[in-house]
């Protein structure tokens, strides 16, 4: 009687082990090969889960319809990297501003460009200096990734192009939300990915882009009313 429960023991057990193993199979199989841009390294992740989620923003830099002055045609894009904002003109009084990502030390710039190319979960492709750089640092990037919620380039890209050059800088959406209000691409610009998809939505191709680079003087081209009643009273 004692072997039999004995047996009947470690037949319960056998039925437990299986159960755990075949759950621990299971849930390693719904597991995904990816790269992380923020530890520079491949990793298992649950596919299902949503980086959107992870630390926000200052809200200042939350999107934002702003008083402005401005002789630039409605439709051109501003971005001002030492402000790490980016507006979208809609009048000479009026932009809809978003908070940015931009350029660490090295990799600021500035000039105007133009929007050449629009892509909407784009596949990342980092050129071969990048890469080379990056490997220089022990880290190794993949050739490409196609686009997801994982993918650098976040929602949205628009390709930014000088006359016919394409300068391989992008505004793109992110999957590293606190990065917005800081210096730390490799030049190109990044939104909240809620942020790109309305701005995608909102320019064409051939859409003007003037960058204000580090130091340079963003007035002459915008200067953004603080005072809510300026427009009013002509200030």
């Amino acid at each position: 009687m004692i072997f039999r429960i004995a047996a009947i023991l470690v037949l319960l057990g056998g039925v437990s082990f299986a159960a755990s193993l075949t759950t621990t199979n299971t849930a390693q199989a719904a597991m995904e090969r990816v790269y992380d841009f923020t530890e520079m390294r491949w990793k298992m992740v649950d596919p299902n889960r949503r980086k959107y989620s992870r630390k926000k923003p200052p809200a200042k830099f939350n999107k934002k319809n702003v008083n402005i002055n401005t002789s630039l045609a409605p439709g051109t894009v501003v971005i001002h990297t030492d402000e790490k904002f980016l507006y979208y003109i809609t009048s000479d009084k009026k932009a809809v501003r978003y908070g940015v990502g931009v350029g660490r030390e090295g990799f600021t710039w500035n000039g105007t460009v133009k929007i050449k190319r629009k892509v909407e979960w784009p596949t990342w492709t980092p050129p071969p200096e990048m890469r080379a750089r990056e490997k220089a640092e022990g880290r190794i990037l993949p050739i490409s990734m196609k686009g997801g919620i994982d993918n650098p380039l976040g929602a949205r890209a628009l390709y930014l192009y000088q006359g016919g050059r394409d300068t391989m800088y992008r505004i793109h959406g992110t999957n590293q939300p606190w990065s917005i209000g800081l210096n730390l691409s490799s030049g190109c610009i990044r939104m909240m990915n809620q942020d790109v998809e309305d701005l995608y939505e909102r320019v064409n191709l051939g859409t003007k882009v003037v960058v204000v680079g580090p130091g340079q003087d963003a007035t002459k081209y915008l200067r953004e009313n603080k005072n809510p009643f300026s427009v009013l009273f002509g200030g």
